[in-house]
């Protein structure tokens, strides 16, 4: 658990730096502005019982659904394994990000996330499952993001507005994975 806060307790400290020397120096020959905060969500189902589907949010987990782009290569632990704690960087665009498992609890169905892209944006992601019945889990997705340079508010103002229609696929990539573990296609 103590590396557990030292790991967040880094990653924050990393993105508070980030912020004030961009607010002291600026980017060059960029104009300062304001900093964009976004902050959006999304609730699916999952065709599974709550024990079956919380693993599919882990790192190593969402491989099995979230196709090839979603290849996170770990920093901690190796072997690569789904804990509170994990770190590991993922390429996003022409970007690499440092992201941090922040919260992995099967028991209450909670994961939670957070990375940086540096001098770009940081996002902090929140998963809640919750069981709906014996069969059915709720999950919903929190996202929240804040520019660390005005080039990139555009973006987050983007995002904020795309991440909502992410449940539908989200819940049809892992219907399907689910579906072909049952019948033995996957």
């Amino acid at each position: 658990m103590r590396r557990v806060w030292f790991v967040l307790a880094f990653v924050a400290a990393l993105a508070l730096i980030g912020l004030v020397l961009h607010h002291r120096f600026g980017e060059m020959g960029m104009a300062q502005g304001p900093l964009m905060h976004a902050r959006s969500e999304f609730t699916f189902t999952v065709q599974g019982p709550m024990a079956e589907a919380f693993p599919l949010f882990g790192p190593e987990g969402e491989r099995a659904w979230a196709g090839p782009e979603w290849d996170p290569q770990f920093v901690y632990p190796i072997p690569a394994k789904d804990v509170e704690g994990a770190v590991f960087r993922m390429h996003h665009g022409h970007h690499s990000a440092t992201w941090v498992n922040t919260a992995f609890d099967a028991q209450a169905g909670h994961a939670a996330y957070v990375y940086v892209i540096e001098g770009k944006l940081t996002t902090r992601i929140d998963v809640q499952l919750t069981p709906v019945d014996a069969a059915t889990t709720s999950v919903r997705v929190m996202y929240e993001r804040t520019a660390l340079s005005p080039s990139v508010n555009q973006d987050i103002a983007e995002m904020a507005q795309t991440d909502p229609k992410m449940g539908s696929e989200w819940q049809k990539a892992i219907g399907e994975y689910l579906k072909g573990r049952e019948t033995g296609t996957r």
